[in-house]
């Protein structure tokens, strides 16, 4: 590692042992990243040299920034952050917010200033956001200011928090702008100094803190967006996922200012939203989930959306249902991938002609890829197993124990089954932990919910085994109705006969249960363990 210029180094402290890493991959020449380097600095100030300063950086109905407006913003934050709060290289800075401007500058503020940002999504309760400050030792915090009932909360049982700063309606961050010197330089961080940590969505449990560097930050734009994505100067990107997300962070802050085009950062864009952007703002590439996409199709009609050519979907899986009704309406295939947030983002892809509709793609240029069998060993073309794979991030947690079960032989094992065909291409079969296995049959849960969304009255699916005697385990699937349509047997009996059309007769639901919603994270990632409980 190289030497850090964090005064604070409680990150680094806490990394986990090095036999314990995954195997980094630097073979792109664009990774090649020196000993030094400020993700901030990168990313804005250096836009600013190339002479970008003019150009919008992030649109938004209350007014836009320009690169250089953002820049002084920028500076101001991180001068009132080191002035006034005696906020150190390697102290954490807690940033709670919905996506909007602030939150983003913010968040580059921390990064300028050495600091490590750690980003939360804006529902968590005092309780979850207790443990986030206990487990990161947070010593600052800025939080919108319509959110800071649950922080303040939290903060009462927290001695760790020396300041606590809000913004926006009469904000205390806000007040001290005015006054504040819009110029800092950068502090000179190592490429491997500790940037931000990213807390997994905690859908199995307490969460993790996946720490990533400054180079992490800037890989991911190297990676996925320069070679998948491919933005130009001219683009504008918009998507719904929260910036805390780093899926969003890199879709709609970090990948617009590495390629030096604009992004749309405004609280209304939710799955509604999003189509009102594309038009106020002219949008050429969108970053929403999957089941926004399945929200924004019902809502296409006299909506012009010419300005798109580009949608990438994540998060969670994109059923070939989808993919396909959204190509029929709008002639735009969707880039597929599957990312982790141990590996910051999309790791496994494909864009244009190399889209296979149903797969999730390639090892996205800068990693590598394998399946691995029961004894960790890489299986050939054909098998399926769990998804392995080494790039440039990789997965290092805060001081946890799981990391060993995390990193194998030093693959990153990200949790899911998947099957490699003869041409490289991964097709996603279920979260390793969702296979059901009924009568000696495995049966993958997606598989069986990308049958069922393709009935006429099924909006959302999803499928579980449920304890049975005869057979051990059953499939058994939660649907959720479109408008028009009664859950009742003669319905059920319908669907199932659909779905032992569509896919071997083994695997349709024996068991249904119609449900108003069904449980899902902040991010959009579907619970299945509350369905199995």
């Amino acid at each position: 590692m190289h030497p850090s210029a964090h005064l604070d180094s409680f990150t680094r402290d806490n990394l986990p042992p090095l036999e314990q890493w995954p195997e980094f991959k630097f073979d792109l020449p664009n990774l090649q990243f020196g000993p030094t380097l400020n993700a901030t600095k990168a990313l804005l100030d250096d836009a600013l040299t190339e002479g970008a300063s003019d150009k919008v950086a992030i649109y938004n109905s209350h007014g836009n920034l320009t690169y250089s407006d953002l820049a002084k913003l920028v500076n101001k934050i991180a001068y009132i952050l080191t002035d006034e709060f005696n906020f150190k290289p390697g102290n954490r800075l807690l940033i709670r917010g919905p996506n909007n401007p602030m939150f983003a500058a913010i968040f580059l503020a921390c990064l300028k200033a050495g600091g490590v940002a750690v980003p939360t999504m804006p529902m968590l309760r005092s309780k979850e956001l207790s443990t986030i400050i206990k487990k990161a030792q947070i010593s600052h915090v800025i939080t919108d200011s319509r959110l800071k009932e649950e922080l303040l909360d939290a903060e009462e049982d927290c001695p760790e928090v020396q300041f606590s700063l809000t913004y926006g309606l009469d904000g205390i961050l806000d007040a001290l702008l005015d006054n504040a010197s819009d110029q800092f330089t950068a502090v000179e961080t190592a490429s491997d100094d500790v940037a931000m940590l990213a807390f997994t969505s905690g859908t199995t449990g307490e969460p993790k803190a996946c720490m990533h560097f400054h180079r992490d930050v800037m890989a991911m734009a190297e990676t996925f967006s320069k070679h998948i994505v491919k933005p130009n100067g001219n683009d504008v990107m918009a998507g719904s996922p929260p910036l805390a997300f780093t899926f969003g962070l890199g879709g709609m802050l970090i990948f617009p200012l590495h390629a030096r085009c604009s992004t749309v950062l405004d609280e209304s864009i939710g799955p509604d939203g999003l189509l009102d952007a594309v038009e106020t703002f002219n949008v050429t590439t969108l970053f929403p989930a999957p089941t926004a996409y399945r929200a924004i199709l019902d809502n296409l009609q006299n909506r012009d959306i010419s300005s798109v050519h580009t949608c990438v979907s994540a998060g969670e899986t994109l059923p070939k249902v989808t993919s396909d009704a959204w190509f029929a309406k709008t002639g735009i295939r969707m880039i597929d991938g599957i990312g982790a947030t141990e590996m910051i983002h999309i790791f496994i892809s494909a864009s244009g002609d190399d889209i296979r509709p149903g797969a999730t793609g390639k090892p996205v240029p800068g990693y590598e890829a394998c399946i691995l069998d029961d004894n960790d060993q890489p299986l050939p073309a054909g098998g399926t197993g769990r998804l392995a794979v080494k790039g440039p991030p990789g997965c290092r947690y805060l001081a946890d124990d799981r990391q060993k079960d995390y990193v194998i032989n030093g693959w990153n094992v990200t949790g899911d089954t998947y099957t490699l065909d003869e041409d490289g291409y991964y097709w996603y079969q279920a979260r390793s932990d969702d296979m059901i296995i009924s009568s000696g049959y495995n049966i993958a849960g997606p598989e069986v919910e990308n049958a069922a969304l393709q009935h006429p009255a099924v909006s959302e699916c999803a499928v579980v085994g449920a304890p049975d005697a005869d057979r051990g385990t059953v499939v058994k699937a939660f649907i959720v109705l479109k408008d028009g349509f009664e859950g009742n047997d003669d319905l059920t009996k319908d669907i199932q006969t659909f779905i032992k059309g569509a896919r071997a007769p083994d695997k349709y639901p024996r068991l249904v249960d119609y449900v108003d919603s069904l449980p899902k994270t902040q991010t959009g990632k579907l619970q299945r363990y509350k369905l199995k409980e």
